[in-house]
This record gives C-alpha cells, structure tokens and sequence, in this order.
C-alpha cells in the first residue's frame, strides 16, 4: 500500500472550515405539566358517582368520558392539552357487552365447577382481543395539537402477550374442577401439591409475562409517522420484581414487630392473658399488613415501574423520560390513605388528581424533530369502544 509522503510545512486553512460541518440536530425537551385542582375534580366525581348510583350503571361511560376529558385537558405537554373524543353512546353498547361477559362468568359458578371453569376458557380466549380494542380505542380517541395518536399492535401479537398472564387463572379453576371430593373438604393430598406448584410457576413467569405485555403495548404506540419501541428486557423486571418482594417482606416484619409490640405492652397490665392478647393482636396481622402494603410496597412498585418502562420507551428521533422518586410518592400515598380514611372516602378525588400530577410531571419527552412540523393524520375509528370496557375492569392502563 502507498502512503502520501508526509507534508513538510502546515497549513493555516483549516481543511473543514466549521461553517461547513454537518449541523447537530436542535433537540426539543417537552416538559409535561397538570393543571388539576382537587376541588374542580371533586365536582365532576361527586356527579359522576350519584348519577352512576342512580342509573345502575348506565351512567358509567357518561362518567368516563367526563373524568377523561377533565385529566386530558388539564394534562399540558409542552404548554398544549391533550384532549379526549370518545363517544359515550358508543361506550355504553362496549360496557354492556363486556359486563354480560363478566356476569356469565360470575353466574356459571353457581351452577359447577365445569361450567365456571368453561365459562373462564371462553373469558380467557376473547379477552386479549377485547384489550387490543381497549389500547386502539384509547389511542384513536386521543389528540395532542389536532392530531390523535395510534395503537398499531395486530391480533395474532395480542395474544402471544396476553394469553400467558391469564394461564395460571385458568390451571387453578381446572385443578378445583378435577378434583374429586373438594366440596366436602375431602380433597386428595395431591392438591395441594399441585396447588403450591401452579402457584410457584406463576410467581416465576408473572415478571416475564408483565415484560411481554409491556412490550406489546409499548411498541405500538403511533403519533404521526413515529412509532415507539420498548427496548428494556425482561430480565430488568425480573430484578424489580425482587426488589419488591424484598419491600414485602419488610413491610411483613414491621407488620409483626409492630403487632408484637403492642401485644408487649399490653402484658403489662394486671390480669392480662398474654396468649389471648397476642392472638387478637396477630389477628389484625393481616390488616396492618395490607395497610403497610399500601403505603409502602404500591408506590415503590409504581415509581419503579414507570421510570423503568418509560425510560426505556422511544426510537431514533424521540425518547421518553421519568424519573419519579420514591420518597415523595411514599410521603404522597400515606397522606392521601389518612385523608381518605378520616373523610370516609370524600378525599378521594383530591388524591386523585395529586397522584396524577407527580406521576405526569416526573415524566418529558426528548425529541430531535420540531413538534410544529409534523402533519395531522385522520382520525382512528370508534369500532373498538368494546375493549376499553374490558381494560377499565381489568386495570389495564398506559403506565401513566
């Protein structure tokens, strides 16, 4: 190979003038901001719950969609609300079918274990699409700027991702079914054992069917000619899913130690039975368990989880980001539990819209495309209403 000889004297031009370079991207941070109040909301939620109340039901889309469009409309991404145009006579036909399907659910155990368990197949085998629905109804009924985002996800992927959440449910019903003599409290020592197992081998896969349906959901997210991936892995859920069970396990020796201090102390009293007292203490184990649950292990689970799948959500020319923090999810979750408690449950809508405003806030988006130059797309079809009923009973929703 030859080689230039080398030059013998430098040059004062510079050989890539900088006027010429190639110009960096301009990068756009969106921030996100909630404009919410606790009052106003409590008006719309006061309505909506007496409404709902006195038409059985029938209210409930009405509700929806007022609720909806108060948090979009408060919901301001870089100074713009989002907006929400579903059409609650649409939702309503959507909300009676999927209710009829629960309620055949619910009836048919009456009747046997067969047809519970034949009920829960048919459930099982309709509900990935009906969440399908609910993600395109959602989306196609969503608008930033005049424009509605998308959910592009098919069928045949709704099921690979949904189906393995709903498999252990449908083991445990087979397994009542089968067994002979479960009724009467004659079960075979077989069941237990194949209980526990079903058990274990949900706790084993819930991490990695959690991370499928995530990626499911988040990469199919449209807006305009950009569509988001989920780039995490499953095995980073796995790693939360243990810090959590180690925040359960916390949450339980407090719950213990706690009870067994008050159970200590009232010894100490004369003409004490200390083993009736510590039985009724361990009888509210439960409780304060629960109650410790939700204050401490529920907002680390949700901060965690939203920094962890939003972090990881984006593609080439835009990345979402979030970092919620802990501490002050924690110190918000155990006001509003006291405030809802002492208020018997009228605090409920100011907690609402607080828990809305950290989690929404913590959260931006960085993009290298200007938001003004990208064009309007039509507007997605309301044929999917009968899903969003099905992700509103199964808790499904986008993270945020």
């Amino acid at each position: 190979m030859i080689q230039a000889p080398e030059s013998s004297f430098t040059s004062d031009v510079d050989p890539q003038p900088k006027s010429l370079a190639p110009a960096q991207p301009i990068q756009h941070k969106l921030h996100i901001a909630f404009t919410g109040s606790g009052s106003e909301y409590f008006r719309i939620w006061i309505v909506n719950l007496l409404l709902t109340l006195v038409t059985i039901g029938l209210y409930y889309p009405w509700a929806k969609v007022r609720r909806l469009r108060y948090f979009y409309g408060n919901t301001l991404v870089e100074g713009a609300a989002l907006d929400f145009h579903g059409n609650p006579k649409k939702m309503l036909r959507g909300t009676l079918l999927v209710a009829l399907l629960f309620g055949m659910y619910s009836v048919a155990g009456y009747f046997s274990n067969t047809t519970s368990l034949a009920a829960l197949v048919l459930l099982v085998a309709v509900m990935p699409a009906l969440l399908r629905a609910s993600l395109q109804f959602r989306l196609a009924h969503t608008s930033w700027r005049g424009l509605r985002f998308h959910f592009n996800g098919n069928v045949v992927d709704a099921y690979q991702a949904m189906l393995p959440m709903y498999l252990p449910s449908v083991l445990i019903v087979g397994l009542i079914t089968v067994t002979p003599g479960l009724e009467e409290g004659k079960e075979p020592s077989w069941f237990w054992w194949a209980f526990l197992s079903i058990a274990a081998l949900t706790a084993l896969i819930s991490p990695w069917s959690f991370a499928k349906f995530k990626q499911y959901q988040h990469n199919h997210y449209r807006f305009a000619h950009l569509q988001t991936r989920l780039t995490t892995t499953p095995g980073s859920f796995y790693k939360l899913s243990l810090k959590i069970i180690g925040m359960v396990f916390l949450v339980l020796i407090f719950a213990l130690v706690l009870i067994l201090v008050g159970a200590f102390i009232v010894s100490f009293k004369p003409k004490v039975d200390l083993r009736a007292v510590t039985r009724a203490w361990l009888d509210f184990l439960p409780i304060v368990a629960a109650l410790s649950a939700m204050v401490f292990v529920q907002p680390y689970a949700i901060a965690r989880t939203q920094n962890l799948v939003w972090n990881h959500t984006g593609n080439q020319d835009l990345q979402f980001q979030s970092d919620l923090r802990f501490k002050p999810m924690f110190w918000l979750t155990l006001k509003n539990w006291l405030l809802v408690l002492l208020t018997l449950g009228f605090y409920w809508p100011f907690a609402a819209v607080a828990i809305a405003r950290i989690r929404l806030e913590a959260a931006s988006i960085v993009t290298h495309i200007d938001p003004d130059t990208l064009l309007g797309q039509p507007a997605g079809s309301g044929s999917a209403a009968v899903g969003d009923a099905a992700g509103d009973i199964l808790g499904i929703d986008f993270g945020l």
